[in-house]
C-alpha cells in the first residue's frame, strides 16, 4: 500500500497573509459604516468593536491552540472540553456560518469588476461559478499554494489603501477636523447594523487554526502572525475610515458605491481603478483562505463518525481533503443570489454561537485540566476569563437585539439565523438515529 504523500507546511509570513485573507481582506466590506454610525461614532466604533470582539477570540485562539495544535481547530477544543455533542455543534455552526460567508465574496467581487466593465453585472453568476471553482481547484492543489495566492494578493490589497492614505495626506494641506467621538443620536437598530459591520470584517481568527498540522512550529508561527495580522488589519481599517470622513464623501455614495469612489474624489479615475482592482483582488483571496480553513472541518468530523466516511478522502497526490473542498463550493454555488446585508447578519449570528462555545471550552479546560502544557496562556485566572468572555458576548447581544427590533429587513435573517443554528439539534438526532438502526 502507497504511503500518504507528504504534507508541505507554510511558513510564518505566509500565514500572516493566509490569517489576514481569513479574517480580513482590507477595509472592502466597511463602506456602510459611516452611514450608520455617522461620523461621529463610525471611528469610536471601530477602535472599540475590534478590543471586545476581536481580543478575546485570539487570546482564546492561541491558548487552546498551543495546548492542541491539530487538523480540526476549534472543533477538536469543543469536542474534547465539552463532549461530542458539543463538538458536532460548532462543526456544524462553522460549516453553515461559512457557506454564507463565502457566498458574500464572489458578489463583492462582480460589484467592484463592474467599476471597469458595468455591463459585467447581467453575468454575475456565471462569473460568480467561476471564482468558487478556480478556487476549488486551487485549494485542492494545497495550503502551500493558497499561502502563496494569499501572499501576492496581501499586496494588492494593501497597495492602492496605501497609495489612497499617501495621496490624500499630500494634497490636504490643512488640519484634520476630526469629530468628537460619540454615540449619541445613533437609532439601536443603525447601532446594530454598525457593530455587525465591523464585527464581519473583524472575525474567523479561530478558522486559521483547523489546519494547525500544515504549518510549520505552530504554536510559536500562530503567536507572531495573528498578532501581526490583527495590528495589521486595525491600521489600515483606521486610516481608510479616516480618509472617508475627512474627504466628505456622501455616506450614501461610499455605501453603493464603495472606496473606488472615494478613490476618484481623491485624486481622480486611475486611483479608482487601483483600489477596484484591490477589491477584486481582496474577495478572491479571502475566499480561497476561508475556503481552505472550512474544508478541513468536515474532514475531521467525519473520522471521528459525524458526518458520511466518503467526506474524509484526501486526494491521492495531494493529500487534501478534496471531497469537503467539491461539497463546499457546490452549497456556495447556490447562495449567491443573497444580498450582502442579509449575509452579513446571519453570518456573524451564526458565527458567534460557535465562538462562545470556544469560550466555554477555555474556560473548562482550566478547570479540569489546570496542570496540561500551554505554551501560551491567557494571564487571568477563571474569574478573569468569565469577565473576558462576557465582552464580545455584550457586543453580540446589542447587534443580535438590534436588527430583531428593526422595522427594515433586518429581522428576517436574524430570525433565520437563529432558526439555522437550531438545525444543529435536529441534525444531531438524525445522525443518532442513523447510528441505532445501523447498529
Amino acid at each position: 500500500m502507497p504511503s500518504p504523500p507528504a504534507i508541505k507546511k507554510i511558513r510564518p509570513l505566509q500565514l500572516v497573509a493566509v490569517i489576514f485573507f481569513t479574517v480580513s481582506g482590507g477595509p472592502y466590506g466597511l463602506e456602510p459604516l459611516l452611514s450608520y454610525a455617522g461620523d461621529h461614532g463610525a471611528l469610536l466604533l471601530l477602535l472599540l468593536t475590534p478590543m471586545v470582539w476581536d481580543v478575546p477570540a485570539i487570546f482564546t485562539v492561541l491558548e487552546l491552540n498551543s495546548m492542541m495544535s491539530i487538523e480540526g481547530g476549534y472543533y477538536r477544543w469543543v469536542k474534547h472540553a465539552l463532549g461530542t455533542r458539543w463538538g458536532f455543534y460548532e462543526g456544524w455552526w462553522t460549516w453553515l456560518y461559512t457557506f454564507v460567508d463565502l457566498a458574500i465574496y464572489p458578489v463583492l467581487f462582480v460589484e467592484y469588476a463592474s467599476f471597469f466593465f458595468p455591463e459585467l453585472a447581467a453575468y454575475k453568476i456565471p462569473v460568480c461559478l467561476c471564482i468558487i471553482w478556480a478556487s476549488a481547484g486551487l485549494n485542492i492543489l494545497g495550503i502551500v499554494p493558497v499561502g502563496r495566492v494569499s501572499l501576492i494578493l496581501s499586496i494588492a490589497v494593501l497597495t492602492p489603501f496605501l497609495v489612497l492614505i499617501i495621496t490624500f495626506f499630500y494634497h490636504h494641506t490643512g488640519g484634520l477636523s476630526i469629530p468628537s467621538p460619540s454615540l449619541k443620536g445613533i437609532s439601536y437598530p443603525s447601532m446594530g447594523m454598525a457593530l455587525y459591520t465591523v464585527m464581519w470584517n473583524c472575525l474567523g481568527w479561530d478558522n486559521v487554526t483547523t489546519y494547525a498540522e500544515e504549518v510549520e512550529k505552530p504554536v510559536r508561527s500562530y503567536l507572531i502572525s495573528v498578532f501581526t495580522a490583527f495590528i495589521l488589519v486595525l491600521i489600515v481599517y483606521f486610516f481608510a475610515i479616516l480618509v472617508a470622513q475627512q474627504s466628505h464623501i456622501d455616506s450614501n455614495t461610499l455605501t453603493d458605491k464603495g472606496f473606488p469612489e472615494l478613490g476618484v474624489l481623491i485624486s481622480g479615475r486611475w486611483l479608482g481603478i487601483m483600489l477596484a482592482a484591490g477589491g477584486m483582488a481582496s474577495t478572491l483571496g479571502i475566499y480561497a483562505a476561508v475556503l481552505l480553513s472550512v474544508s478541513r472541518v468536515p474532514k475531521v468530523m467525519a473520522d471521528d463518525g459525524l458526518l458520511p466516511e466518503w467526506l474524509n478522502k484526501l486526494h491521492s497526490k495531494f493529500g487534501t481533503p478534496y471531497v469537503s473542498i467539491i461539497i463546499c463550493s457546490l452549497v456556495v454555488s447556490f447562495m449567491v443570489l443573497w444580498t450582502f446585508a442579509d449575509l452579513l447578519i446571519i453570518d456573524v449570528t451564526v458565527y458567534g454561537a460557535g465562538l462562545f462555545l470556544e469560550y466555554i471550552s477555555l474556560i473548562r479546560l482550566r478547570l479540569i485540566e489546570p496542570d496540561t502544557p500551554r505554551p501560551f496562556k491567557i494571564p487571568l485566572n477563571i474569574v478573569g476569563l468569565c469577565v473576558m468572555a462576557l465582552l464580545p458576548l455584550l457586543v453580540y447581544g446589542v447587534a443580535l437585539s438590534g436588527a430583531l427590533i428593526s422595522n427594515g429587513k433586518g429581522i428576517i435573517p436574524a430570525v433565520f439565523a437563529v432558526c439555522a443554528l437550531l438545525t444543529a439539534e435536529l441534525v444531531w438526532w438524525i445522525i443518532k438515529w442513523t447510528k441505532l438502526h445501523r447498529g
